[in-house]
């Protein structure tokens, strides 16, 4: 045996420590997934069919007591915040740039951190699973935490009927 090739023993040693790498690896995007499912439970949308035979949209309450779940703003998905207490679908500025929303003027909004500057718009076409709803009055927040969720206000809930049971809020159409 030359002694440029490597032992056994170093050849072993280098595939433990390249099976570690990739179980470290795939543990990191394990718990990832996990931990995506915990924030959003609601990323497949359960339709089913209600007494009456129309769709419900039934969601599930995160671990944080939210109901959150990914839908359509003109077509481009986005993760709704259920949120009964805002007047208005909430839009992050810089989502609403990427989305193309129009700018229609300033408005004040009261948030629960004080009142703050906001731009009034209009969402042409909001898909909420089997619920598509044309034309919702919105605002864009500057100052939104999180550019990753639209809060889903009442100028978009009060076209359907809810109703919470344990821990699921179920959608549908009025």
């Amino acid at each position: 045996m030359s002694q440029d090739s490597p032992s056994p023993r170093q050849t072993g040693k280098w595939m433990m420590a390249a099976a570690w790498i990739i179980g470290m690896l795939l543990l990191t995007q394990l718990f990832g997934f996990w931990e995506d499912q915990q924030r959003n439970p609601n990323q497949t949308l359960r339709i089913v069919s209600g007494a009456d035979g129309n769709e419900e949209l039934v969601l599930q309450r995160n671990r944080f007591g939210h109901y959150l779940f990914t839908g359509k703003i003109n077509n481009r998905d986005v993760e709704f915040l259920v949120d009964t207490g805002a007047t208005v679908v909430a839009v992050p500025e810089s989502m609403a740039r990427s989305l193309g929303l129009p700018e229609l003027g300033q408005t004040s909004m009261q948030t629960a951190n004080g009142t703050t500057r906001a731009t009034r718009t209009v969402i042409d076409q909001l898909q909420l699973g089997p619920f598509t709803l044309r034309d919702v009055n919105a605002t864009i927040l500057p100052r939104m935490n999180g550019d990753q969720e639209v809060l889903l206000g009442m100028s978009a809930l009060r076209h359907l009927s809810f109703s919470q049971q344990g821990d699921q809020l179920i959608l549908r159409a009025e």
